[in-house]
Formats: C-alpha cells, sequence, structure tokens
C-alpha cells in the first residue's frame, strides 16, 4: 500500500534549523511530483515548496522562499525539506505530498498522496 511518511520535526528555537525528511513507500515514486504543505491550528493547508520528478524543477511560496530548500534522492524514494532561519510562524504540522501530474502539486485539494504529517515547533 502506498503511503508517505515523514519524520524530523521537533522543538527548535528561533532562528535554528530543521531538516524534514519524507519517505515514500508501496509505489515507485521516482516519477511523481513531491512537494510539502503546513497547517497551523485553525488555518487551511499552505503549499511550501514542490519539485520535479527528476529534481530539476523546484518550486516555493514566497513565505519561505531563500530560508527553505527542497531535495529529493530517487534512490532512497525519499524527498527533504531543509528549513533554515526558522521563526516562530513556521509552527505548523508539516506535510509529505505526491502527485503523479505535476501541476497538482501545489494545490491541497488535488493532491493525490499525503503523509500523515509531523509537528515543527519554533520557540521564541
Amino acid at each position: 500500500q502506498e503511503r508517505l511518511v515523514e519524520s524530523g520535526g521537533g522543538l527548535v528555537q528561533a532562528g535554528g534549523s530543521l531538516r524534514l525528511s519524507c519517505a515514500a513507500f508501496g509505489r515507485i515514486f521516482s516519477r511523481y511530483a513531491m512537494g510539502w504543505f503546513r497547517q497551523a491550528p485553525g488555518d487551511d493547508r499552505e503549499f511550501l515548496a514542490a519539485i520535479s520528478w527528476d529534481g530539476d524543477s523546484t518550486y516555493y511560496d514566497d513565505s519561505v522562499k531563500g530560508r527553505f530548500t527542497i531535495s529529493r534522492d530517487n534512490a532512497k524514494n525519499t524527498v527533504y525539506l531543509q528549513m533554515n532561519l526558522l521563526k516562530p510562524e513556521d509552527t505548523a504540522i508539516y506535510y509529505c505530498v505526491a502527485d503523479e501530474a505535476g501541476a497538482n502539486i501545489v494545490n491541497p485539494h488535488e493532491v493525490e498522496y499525503w503523509g500523515q504529517g509531523t509537528q515543527v515547533t519554533v520557540s521564541s
């Protein structure tokens, strides 16, 4: 059964860094676009970053551009999100996503696969 499993969340002080990982199981995701969303309490799910199946193209929301970096290792069926200069407003549950149609990866209502999420808390 296909599933995405995130790891690497936790508690960090403002200005610190975390690296999230997302391992894909049950399907070869090497041909899938992958990305990250987050959701803070009371808010809608927010798109953060996406990467093409071959890693050649990346796309970021302005809120994280320059601070977050998405990458992937298809040999390990894993995608990463390196988060630097974290702010308290980055506190949220972070979700990994995958979709065979790259154009859907930015739309939470169209994305095909979701992970269970990992909590990131940034203290001030």
